[in-house]
């Protein structure tokens, strides 16, 4: 019997229910998948090693071999595409100012200021078989060369009134030379051996010409673009020398700072920083 007045306590009863397992999330489902992957790509190797002979698997290698050569620039842009454009061959940019026609010249025309309409001389025929061979083996010679594969658009080849004018051209995001001075970098060092191998054994004498953008420059001692496209000729001209071109077969070493540009529309454009090395006509007729 209750005493009066006695409240009984409310009793709650809890039911849980057994879980036959924990919960295990889904990071399994993840390293499953890139084991997968990683199986699926060991695989593919095996085959292509099966299925592939010794040349086309060098030719395979060729193509995953990084082939632009990262130096320190003096321009550019460490942005998307590295300030490369993807219509442009040589990995500048086009501006609408050097798009569109432009008038006909000949294959030996000279386009240097002054010179415009003028027709070069011909020479011999024994020059201009040596100016194709010359030609021919520098353009193989970077075709073969993973390290320089990604800098044939920077080597040009004209025929001038003088001889064969080879231009080491730079763009956004390489450079010949440091930063304002005419220390050359080691992609300007290869550059020009490949030139001096090519041209080792011809007679002809020899002409190297320093150019630079119109960007301001104002160095220690009154340094000016003169001096600098002057003093990178001449670092040019002990490249040279130093890759086995003996020193009586320079003629001329000069600078001309910004005064022949190569894009004429644009005279700050990178491009317009380069090196002319002139393979001269033994007689200029």
């Amino acid at each position: 019997m209750k005493p009066e007045g006695l409240i009984e306590p409310e009793v709650i009863i809890k039911k849980v229910k057994g879980h036959g397992h924990g919960h295990h999330g889904g990071a399994w489902k993840i390293a499953y998948a890139d084991f997968v992957t990683a199986m699926m790509a060991f695989f593919m190797l095996l085959w292509i090693l099966g299925a592939t002979n010794e040349q086309q698997r060098k030719g395979i290698a060729d193509y995953f071999t990084p082939t632009v050569i990262q130096m320190q620039s003096s321009g550019g842009s460490n942005g998307f595409f590295g300030g490369k454009s993807v219509t442009a061959p040589d990995g500048s940019a086009l501006r609408p100012e050097t798009a569109g026609h432009r008038p006909v010249v000949s294959a030996g025309a000279d386009t240097a200021p002054g010179r415009r309409g003028q027709t070069p001389a011909a020479g011999s025929a024994a020059d201009q078989a040596r100016f194709d061979k010359v030609t021919d083996r520098i353009k193989r010679r970077l075709e073969a060369d993973p390290t320089l594969k990604g800098l044939q658009g920077q080597v040009k080849f004209v025929k001038t009134r003088d001889g064969l004018r080879i231009d080491l051209v730079e763009r956004a995001d390489f450079s010949m030379f440091t930063l304002g001075t005419s220390a050359p970098t080691q992609a300007a060092g290869a550059l020009v051996q490949t030139v001096a191998n090519a041209i080792a054994d011809t007679p002809n004498r020899l002409a190297v010409r320093g150019h630079t953008d119109a960007l301001g420059f104002s160095g220690k001692g009154g340094q000016s673009n003169w001096s600098l496209s002057t003093a990178r000729a001449d670092a040019t001209r002990r490249l040279l020398s130093g890759a086995g071109i003996d020193t009586s077969r320079f003629r001329r070493i000069e600078g001309v700072a910004d005064t022949d540009p190569y894009v004429k529309a644009n005279p700050t454009d990178p491009r317009n920083r380069r090196i002319s090395i002139t393979l001269l006509y033994q007689d200029p007729a």
